[in-house]
């Protein structure tokens, strides 16, 4: 049985949305396929999101910045939007049980401890909404 997708997305995809992908990978890859995307790309992950990712030993193997266009939205069971930005009206959104609004702390730009406090905050989240809670089914209910 295939595992639900989740999308995690933030303004750039350089360092929530990253992180937010690396993590759920690290903590409960067995039950989510993880993805990221950005609604105005960077096109380069920021060196500190590797930075602290790496301090809990989490693999950053093949991460890279990537828009939503790069994604047909209907696969993922689960869209969590980092931002606290709308997302782009071109985005048809999910029913509302399948999208969380989940504004974290841009550290972009900033210190390695405003990078950290970010990675908590998003750790945090996936621990809650993810790790231990019921999978979705990976099938979209029929609209």
């Amino acid at each position: 049985m295939p595992k639900p997708k989740v999308l995690f997305i933030c303004l750039g995809n350089s360092c929530r949305s990253i992180m937010a992908e690396a993590l759920t990978r690290h903590r409960c890859g067995e039950c989510w396929e993880a993805y990221s995307a950005g609604i105005n790309p960077l096109g380069w992950v920021a060196p500190e999101t590797l930075t602290v990712l790496g301090e809990l030993g989490v693999d950053t193997a093949g991460l890279r910045s990537k828009g939503l266009d790069e994604f047909d939205l209907a696969e993922f069971q689960l869209l969590v939007n980092l931002s606290g930005h709308s997302l782009p009206g071109r985005i048809s959104p999910p029913p509302a049980d399948r999208l969380i609004h989940e504004p974290v702390l841009d550290p972009f730009g900033g210190s390695l401890e405003r990078y950290r406090q970010s990675r908590e905050a998003i750790d945090a989240l996936i621990r809650r909404e993810l790790c231990g809670a019921e999978p979705l089914p990976p099938e979209l209910p029929a609209a």
